[in-house]
């Protein structure tokens, strides 16, 4: 399957700004930043310069992890998804679950900790050494 060109892109950027080399690079700007202070007198424009410099960065860095996220997230939803439907006791029910309301997923989730509760109350009863 060919990845479309910015999809390409964002997995790259994404990778390299993960690296240790990226948070080295970054260090070491901010220290040579740091270290010119007093060359720059602390000026505005010195204090600009980084203030710009990062304000830019985050903002692009945002997007791209952003979209990285999102393509995480539905490969591990289909993964979940496909391990729900091949195990032949699961709950069909629960495929597609990330697209109810937060209401909806909260009832649910207090549904299975009341499930949880109630198995482990039963492992309890039927251990020999609690007995």
């Amino acid at each position: 399957m060919k990845k479309k060109i910015f999809e390409r892109f964002s997995d790259r950027v994404v990778c390299i700004t993960g690296s240790p080399g990226a948070f080295i690079t970054a260090s070491l700007l901010v220290i040579v930043w740091a270290v010119c202070g007093p060359l720059f007198n602390y000026s505005e424009t010195w204090q600009l310069v980084i203030n710009t410099g990062t304000t830019i960065v985050t903002f692009l860095m945002v997007f791209l992890i952003q979209k990285t996220q999102n393509k995480d997230s539905k490969a591990i939803q289909i993964k979940l998804n496909e391990l729900i439907a091949s195990y032949e006791k699961a709950s069909n029910r629960l495929v597609d679950i990330e697209d109810l309301t937060e209401e909806e997923l909260d009832k649910l989730h207090k549904y299975y900790e009341k499930l949880g509760q109630l198995s482990q109350e039963k492992e309890h009863s039927q251990d020999p050494v609690q007995q």
